[in-house]
């Protein structure tokens, strides 16, 4: 047998370390044509003269000889382990079929090597079935499968295993897939990839049940697992109903009325947990790691309430049916314990007295260690010992709370402090402001270099920047960037940029006048001083925080609408003073024969309203009470032309002239402006016209009404309230007051059709809005359905009214680019044509649910349904 056979048979257990790959030697010859004599007893060294590669259509040939790990001029010895590793090496890759080497020739002592290789296939297209296509858009983006990859077991195995993770977390537990490998018949050494997705039933969760648990009830224990809970059941049968009653059991029958029952709660709250579950508003899917981040809130819920040594010793997870399961966990409690004794270690700025007081930890309370650290480093709702010493420079400030003595159920913790240095501010790092320019944001600072570092000037940035509505509220991130070695501190704000410039778009039919098409442009991070420098616009000119809008609104000759207002919130740039003006005018005309009825048979106008309007604002923040408040003054001043308008105002022809001075305080503390979380906002304004009765020397008795509207005469106040508790996560309860009053100075001229309330319905149509009137909402009821008559002077709208509201609020989604939140709400509320009137406890209620949806672009829409 040729020496040639007998090397191939000898080198098959090399072959089969590394796979499929094969070390050959076919044609292994020397320059004369004879076979060349190999001995594995006695390899020989040569030197690789040249390396070809054989089968390679797509891959470079250099860099899989770099790859392999040989080179030309390297020293091997054949046999021996270069070649066996090289092959190990290729194969490493992921990106070959099959792959071999042989000896093409030898000359003395150097050898020419061929690699002989087959590509793997690479992915032209793949295609998913099983699932709709919402969930297939997203499982597309998961398992990243590129167009023209090399196709390998392992980007297959890695596409099944996320598939399955995918559904994993929806609560689809017996997920399928089956990544099917088809050969391309149109692109050579390409394959279709077909993932077949058989997702199940999804699994929720029946019962889940405790064992060991004796001082803290099942149903209690069941509320503290956020993700896992089970699903809906009533279970009511003739014997379930037996048993019920065999709970009650007589313990003294005198007579048939005459009887003492006793029973056991604990008994019935456990019969009744078995047997009834109307758990409508939480999830009951069954998520493994859902489930496990659950275990770990029943650890903390036990500690909370003292049982410092509970642990969850085991659970098991089994089926109830094809499409449910239990869940059974047991619990050891351990032992509850107390506070004994609070010592006080490294404290000098602050006595034991003080930081007792900020603590509030008593001997005897029972020992939370979840509480402690809460109230020693983040208390959400009050003070704690971190923004003690944080508020007053002293970054570096630590405190570690060590249990010391642990007597029987009483704990001794000492808390050691390290107080540190009082840390100044270096300099302030902003990032993220692409449009918005840096002097806009540095303005609302306060946390500025030189001073000295606090947190509570860290919040309260926080939330002015939020306020400003440029930035994405949920990502406007403080980072401190402490210096220890020179006692200094850096703080970078980090910023997300998102659009707040609004379009507003819109056509309706609207009764008796018809179509009506609005257009409206709002730049709410406009600047004035850009406007001629067109290579800084983007596309507008934009970056100072300046507010601009235009309006139109029109149904053709019958309405006309325009307005523009500018708002500077700096005026000067040097201090937070508002400087705002507006101009508007509008027209609404009356065809056809009759004064005050709309036709469309004729064009000839038979009667109209104009209203032109001015105003001028300027407003400041103020530091007393507290520098949450605002004060704005204005001057506006409106005319009411009105000709042939029919008896609505009063009058059918005249001028009436407005001019009205208003000042409003408010103060407004809320944490987002889309979605508060907590916070106040409450205004007091008060309008007043010149008290014209007083000094005009007329006869009011002998006055028509366009005589004594001529010139407009009242006093308005209105109270605005809203407050923000959030109960528990995002939940969010908001409650609401609301208070106006119209009054006259005497009771000459009364009050006229100007600035009346108009309540009931959605809160956004009403007629006659040309006249000022607030049109208020009270959800439940028709549009102006609660408009009272002013008998005295024919006209309707009221002149005090009071509301109240509660809404609970939930979000869907916190986008910047769509916030999404549910509600529902109770509200109340009243409008009367006089004071005498008023009376707070005649209101008429409503109740219902709704959602708003907030765009940049489009601003604060939303739907109620209300119940009256």
């Amino acid at each position: 047998m040729r020496l040639k056979f007998i090397i191939l048979i000898s080198l098959l257990y090399s072959a089969s370390q590394i796979g499929f790959g094969q070390i050959r030697f076919p044609g292994t010859t020397n320059t004369a044509g004879n076979e060349i004599e190999i001995s594995y007893s006695n390899p020989k060294e040569y030197e690789i003269a040249d390396i070809k590669v054989e089968g390679s259509e797509f891959l470079d040939q250099n860099a899989l000889i770099s790859l392999s790990g040989l080179g030309v001029g390297d020293k091997i010895r054949i046999p021996g382990e270069y070649i066996t590793t090289a092959i190990k090496n290729l194969w490493k890759q992921g990106i070959i079929g099959d792959a071999g080497i042989r000896i093409d020739s030898v000359a003395s002592n150097k050898v020419y090597l061929v690699i002989e290789l087959t590509e793997r296939p690479r992915l032209r297209k793949f295609q998913i079935s099983g699932v709709g296509n919402g969930q297939e858009k997203e499982i597309r983006e998961k398992i990243e499968l590129i167009r023209g990859r090399v196709v390998t077991d392992a980007i297959m195995k890695n596409a099944e295993l996320t598939i399955k993770k995918f559904f994993y977390e929806k609560g689809f537990l017996n997920t399928q897939v089956d990544v099917v490998q088809k050969k391309d018949t149109i692109v050579r050494n390409s394959v279709l990839l077909d993932i077949r997705i058989n997702k199940g039933y999804k699994t929720k969760v029946h019962k889940i049940s405790f064992t060991g648990d004796g001082n803290i009830t099942e149903s209690r224990l069941k509320n503290k697992m956020k993700s896992t809970n089970e699903h809906v059941r009533i279970r009511l049968t003739r014997t379930i109903f037996n048993e019920f009653f065999n709970i009650f059991r007589p313990k003294e029958v005198k007579s048939f009325f005459d009887s003492t029952i006793t029973y056991d709660k604990k008994d019935v709250l456990a019969f009744l947990n078995d047997q009834i579950k109307l758990n409508v508003f939480k999830s009951s899917k069954f998520v493994k790691d859902k489930f496990e981040e659950d275990k770990g809130l029943l650890v903390d819920y036990y500690r909370a309430k003292g049982y410092r040594d509970a642990e969850v010793l085991s659970d098991t997870v089994y089926s109830y049916d094809k499409r449910r399961v239990n869940i059974d966990l047991s619990v050891d409690e351990g032992q509850r314990y107390y506070f004994k004794n609070v010592i006080w270690t490294g404290n000098y700025i602050y006595t034991n007295e003080q930081l007792d007081a900020v603590l509030g930890v008593r001997k005897g309370d029972i020992y939370d260690l979840e509480l402690i650290n809460k109230k020693l480093n983040f208390n959400p709702s009050g003070p704690d010992i971190s923004s003690l010493y944080m508020d007053n420079g002293y970054l570096f400030f630590n405190v570690q709370p060590i249990e010391v003595n642990v007597d029987n159920d009483s704990i001794d913790v000492e808390m050691r402090i390290y107080e540190g240095a009082q840390a100044t501010i270096n300099k302030i790092i902003i990032a993220g402001n692409d449009r918005t320019n840096d002097h806009v944001i540095l303005r609302e600072l306060r946390t500025l270099p030189g001073q000295k570092f606090s947190r509570a000037n860290i919040i309260r940035t926080q939330r002015e920047l939020s306020q400003l509505g440029y930035f994405d509220p949920e990502k406007v991130n403080p980072q401190p960037i402490p210096n220890p070695a020179d006692e200094t501190v850096d703080i970078k704000w980090s910023l997300e940029e998102r659009p707040s410039d609004q379009v507003e778009l819109s056509g309706g039919f609207g009764g008796q006048l018809g179509f009506i098409g609005t257009l409206g442009l709002t730049f709410n991070n406009f600047s004035a001083r850009n406007i001629p420098h067109f290579k800084n616009w983007r596309p507008l000119p934009i970056g100072d925080g300046q507010r601009f809008s235009v309006r139109a609104q029109a149904n053709g000759k019958r309405f006309q609408s325009y307005s523009a207002s500018f708002v500077e919130p700096w005026l000067g740039g040097k201090k937070p003073n508002s400087f705002g003006v507006s101009y508007s005018y509008s027209v609404q005309r009356i065809f056809g024969q009759n004064p005050g009825s709309f036709s469309f048979n004729t064009n000839e106008t038979r009667g109209s309203l104009k209203v032109s309007n001015i105003s001028v604002t300027l407003g400041r923040r103020v530091k007393w009470p507290d520098d949450f408040f605002t004060i704005s003054n204005s001057l506006s001043f409106v005319q009411y032309r009105v000709f042939n308008f029919g008896t609505s105002l009063g009058f059918s022809d005249g001028v009436a002239n407005n001019f009205t001075f208003n000042t409003t305080i408010a103060r407004n503390s809320i944490d987002n402006p889309m979605y508060p979380r907590s916070g106040s906002q409450i205004s007091l304004s008060a309008s007043f016209t010149p008290p014209y009765s007083l000094f005009r020397d007329v006869d009011y008795a002998t006055l028509d009404n366009a005589e004594k509207f001529e010139l407009v005469e009242f006093h308005k106040w209105l109270v605005d309230a809203k407050y923000h508790i959030q109960i528990v996560g995002n939940l969010v309860l908001q409650t609401r007051a609301h208070f106006g009053f119209i009054g006259s100075y005497t009771d000459k001229p009364g009050i006229g059709p100007f600035e009346r309330f108009w309540l009931g319905g959605d809160g956004l149509s009403g007629q006659n809005f040309l006249v000022g009137n607030d049109v208020v909402a009270l959800r439940g009821y028709e549009n102006n359905s609660i408009v009272p008559l002013d008998s005295r002077s024919g006209v309707r709208g009221g002149t005090v009214f009071n509301k109240f509201v509660m809404e609970l609020r939930f979000p869907a989604s916190l986008n910047p680019s769509a916030t999404i939140y549910l509600l529902t709400f109770l509200e109340a509320g009243n409008n009367w044509n006089d004071f005498k009137q008023f009376n707070s406890f005649n209101l008429l209620k409503s109740a219902g649910v709704g959602a708003r949806i907030f765009m940049p672009a489009f601003g604060l829409l939303g739907i109620d349904w209300g119940y009256g």
